[in-house]
């Protein structure tokens, strides 16, 4: 990787893992690992080419150029999901392996201690959001919750790349640490806008002013409202003002 580059991030932690006794996190650090090269197979993804920093029951990634981000959001997380309810059934609830994962794509470079760039800070705070966390919690059942960056929700969920469809998600607002931005929930299994989600109102702003959820260069999706306002006048006989695809 160059010193600078545009790379497909993933990032896991799990819940509770603290709260276990030794054996039991070590089996959930062998079944992390493993249920993420499955995934990754199943999906078509090149685990073995993924640059790691892993951290007992996390794992920050960073996929090789040109890895597929349809791939990650829908088929890695759906085998995930599955590899993960099939580790956990017949096991205690207090042993159960339980995911909070994010999706991102942006800058990221190797450094001294890692990655350095925008997007390794991003998907961390995304990963330890409030929000995040308490989709996974009230979710007793879901073995997963993930969360994908605005700029990927638009680019591959809302543009139809994916089997999973753009209501599936719910849009949150992030504020952790020096971060402020937007993400995009899912619980597989669950209605993730019927989840009592704290403080993750997407409308509202901490001063609250409403804000636009959308980046200013995303385009206009389907069934928006386009208002052009002109200031002087304008003489254009015949013409029809509006936008064209």
């Amino acid at each position: 990787m160059g010193t600078f580059g545009r790379r497909l991030l993933l990032a896991v932690d799990a819940k509770g893992y603290g709260r276990v006794d030794v054996l039991t996190q070590r089996q959930l650090q062998e079944a992390i690992q493993r249920l993420l090269g499955e995934a990754a197979a199943a999906a078509g993804l090149a685990r073995e080419s993924w640059e790691t920093q892993e951290g007992g029951d996390s794992v920050f990634a960073v996929l090789p150029e040109g890895a597929s981000e349809p791939d990650l959001v829908d088929g890695f997380m759906r085998h995930l999901d599955a590899g993960l309810r099939a580790f956990n059934h017949g096991r205690l609830p207090e042993a159960w392996l339980r995911l909070r994962a994010a999706v991102h794509f942006g800058t990221a470079s190797p450094a001294a201690n890692g990655f350095e760039g925008r997007a390794p800070v991003e998907i961390g705070r995304m990963l330890d959001s409030v929000a995040l966390r308490a989709a996974l919690a009230a979710a007793p059942e879901a073995c997963l919750a993930f969360a994908v960056s605005t700029t990927v929700f638009n680019d591959v969920i809302r543009g139809a790349y994916t089997t999973i469809r753009a209501q599936e998600f719910r849009e949150v607002r992030i504020t952790e640490k020096e971060y402020t931005g937007r993400a995009w929930i899912r619980v597989p299994g669950y209605d993730v806008h019927a989840l009592e989600l704290d403080g993750a109102d997407p409308g509202v702003s901490g001063g609250g002013e409403a804000v636009d959820a959308r980046p200013p260069n995303a385009s206009t999706a389907s069934g928006d409202t386009v208002i052009h306002v002109f200031n002087e006048t304008v003489h254009a006989p015949g013409s029809v003002f509006g936008i064209s695809k």
